[in-house]
């Protein structure tokens, strides 16, 4: 088989100095590992015109890491796009998990699901077109599922992040985790306004209030860690 070789597009996640390391750790680390439908959906999700959406792999990976450490079997996917993280979601999950999906775009998902389809693992996905917020909150018009989810993935609007973050709190379990996406915003966070786009300026400024927020949140343990575009992992602790 061919080297799977990563391609000028990956780097628009890495926030590493250097994209020859970046390269490295992809190549050595993450693709080795990457199951070949994964690889098939990145590879498609390239050709899109918002490929820089999708989630990175190398943070993909530890994804998978952590919902196989909390024996995940109920998730919540906030933001699917094509659906690189929910496919690796649903075949890390046991053979009755299930994955509470939710996004305004089924477009963006109807991408990817052929290959869910392929895979066999489409029973595993419970997709809902909506916005996040209602969709939240109606899980937890049903007391049931207040601590009855495992694992949560959020790679949404991120304006919203944390009043997705006081819903989702009290759907995971205690121990369960939480992982949002783009938590450094290109690394945007730690430069001066005069040196950001002025189209990253209004997420910039949610990014930094987010990250001061879970950084005082006593309910979880956190780790910010710079895989993809900056991700946060919260361990719900009471």
């Amino acid at each position: 088989m061919a080297k799977d070789e990563a391609k000028a597009s990956d780097f628009s996640k890495g926030l590493l100095k250097s994209e020859e390391l970046y390269k490295y750790i992809l190549e050595t680390s993450v693709y080795p590992r990457e199951p070949e439908v994964l690889k098939e959906l990145r590879n498609i999700t390239h050709n899109h015109p918002q490929a820089g959406m999708a989630t990175a792999p190398d943070a993909g990976q530890l994804m998978g890491m952590l919902l196989k450490l909390v024996n995940a079997r109920k998730t919540i996917e906030v933001g699917v796009f094509t659906g690189y993280s929910l496919l690796l979601t649903a075949l890390t999950l046991p053979e009755d998990g299930k994955v509470i999906a939710i996004d305004v775009n089924r477009d963006s998902y109807e991408i990817g699901l052929p290959v869910i389809k392929k895979v066999g693992v489409e029973h595993k996905i419970d997709f809902r077109e909506s916005e996040a917020l209602p969709a939240l909150d109606e899980l937890l018009n049903d007391k049931a599922n207040e601590g009855g989810f495992d694992f949560a993935f959020v790679d949404a609007d991120k304006v919203n992040y944390w009043n997705y973050h006081e819903r989702l709190i009290r759907l995971i379990k205690v121990g369960g985790i939480i992982v949002y996406d783009n938590t450094l915003w290109g690394g945007s966070v730690a430069e001066p306004d005069s040196s950001t786009p002025e189209w990253r300026i209004e997420v910039k400024k949610a990014t930094l209030e987010l990250n001061k927020k879970l950084s005082a949140d006593q309910r979880v343990q956190i780790s910010q860690a710079a895989l993809g575009d900056g991700i946060t992992i919260c361990r719900r602790l009471y």
